[in-house]
């Protein structure tokens, strides 16, 4: 399932999302090549993709990876790998992950973005994307195997929809058809997923699950329903509802 929009109208421009998909899109096309040159691709995720046995020193020195045909990754102590938690957001791993992620950031991100303001929603963002690197690495704390992506900051903003908007009409693209569901079946169905990709990993059956670092994406979701009350801006709530109102898009009762 696809999300393609929502029904849920924004006051303010949601500068502040846009730029983050500025950033997403600069860092997949001027650091990473855009994948068109594969040795570049595997270089950038290879030396700034998180990788939870560098930050714990449980992965041992020198230690390869294959990542592609006749490349291998190497475990070292290079000082930037401390940065890679926030590095790793901008990244990833090819032209669908890109534009998954990008899809998702857009749906979901300008109506979190439009009750927090630019600042609170960078912040609220960059928290929840370490909130979910936190919760891979400890998930597994010796992996070599680099990661990298924004789906785990994405799933915060994801968390954060379900407590605010959880009634909200969702367009989501099913197979060929577009069906609008209730936010939190969208949202519900997707966790549950998670959690059930995730699940052998705590029993040690697996670190990584389908190429996917499935406990980033829950410990985002949770970090955004949790955080999303104290990120708010009370003021540009009311004024929001204040708008919609006089405008007729909202109801009293909503």
């Amino acid at each position: 399932m696809i999300p393609l929009s929502d029904d849920n109208p924004t006051v303010r421009p949601a500068i502040m999302t846009i730029l983050i998909l500025a950033a997403m899109g600069s860092g997949w096309l001027l650091v990473q090549g855009g994948g068109f040159d594969p040795i570049v691709l595997v270089k950038s995720v290879c030396n700034l993709g998180m990788v939870p046995g560098e930050l714990t020193r449980l992965a041992p020195l020198g230690a390869g990876v294959p990542i592609a045909r006749g490349l291998v990754c190497v475990v070292d102590h290079e000082p930037i790998n401390w940065a890679t938690p926030v590095i790793s957001m901008f990244l990833h791993g090819g032209w669908l992950h890109v534009g998954s992620n990008a899809l998702f950031l857009w749906v979901f991100g300008n109506n979190i973005e439009d009750v927090m303001g630019r600042g609170r929603f960078l912040a609220f963002y960059l928290i929840c994307g370490l909130v979910a690197a936190a919760a891979h690495v400890a998930v597994s704390p010796a992996s070599p195997i680099p990661t990298v992506g924004a789906s785990g900051a994405i799933s915060g903003i994801m968390g954060a929809y379900l407590v605010l908007y959880p009634r909200v009409r969702v367009r989501m693209l099913f197979f060929v058809f577009v069906v609008p569901w209730p936010a939190w079946v969208v949202l519900l169905y997707w966790f549950s997923l998670q959690l059930l990709e995730g699940l052998p990993q705590l029993s040690g059956a697996a670190q990584i699950t389908g190429g996917v670092a499935v406990w980033a994406h829950i410990g985002g979701f949770v970090a955004g329903a949790l955080l999303i009350r104290a990120f708010e801006n009370p003021e540009l709530v009311a004024r929001r509802r204040a708008i919609l109102l006089q405008r007729g898009l909202l109801h009293v009762t909503d």
